[in-house]
């Protein structure tokens, strides 16, 4: 009885430049995707209102009364994280420091927003 693997043909050389220029190309796209500008500011936002737009270069706590509860959100040396909120699972604090243009992190539960400011290579209309 023969499977279906014995019935597999060697890679002929066209197989191998396929396969090869496939894998550079991927590689080539995948280094060029996350080529994102530093953030210079950052808008912080709860709800519908706008908070305050702050300098990155500063190093700052700001404390943002949110439907739920207060969110500690903390700006050091270019960079930006929520340091506290009052939610239950914390995801918004698990995001870590953001530090480059375009990135947001939400807190639904206390809906607050940050959303870094500055020149980013593209957007979702633009790419």
């Amino acid at each position: 009885m023969r499977t279906w693997l014995s019935k597999l043909r060697p890679l002929l050389w066209g197989d191998w430049l396929v396969l090869l220029l496939s894998l550079g190309i991927t590689g080539w796209l995948w280094s060029d995707w996350g080529n994102y500008a530093h953030a210079t500011k950052c808008q912080i936002r709860q709800g519908t209102h706008i908070i305050g737009t702050y300098d990155l270069m500063q190093d700052r706590h700001i404390t943002v009364k949110g439907t739920m509860g207060q969110s500690v959100i903390h700006i050091h040396q270019g960079k930006v994280r929520f340091e506290h909120a009052p939610c239950h699972n914390q995801y918004c604090v698990q995001q870590g420091w953001l530090r480059r243009a375009g990135q947001v992190v939400l807190c639904l539960p206390n809906q607050v927003s940050i959303v870094l400011l500055g020149e980013s290579g593209f957007d979702s209309l633009s790419y």
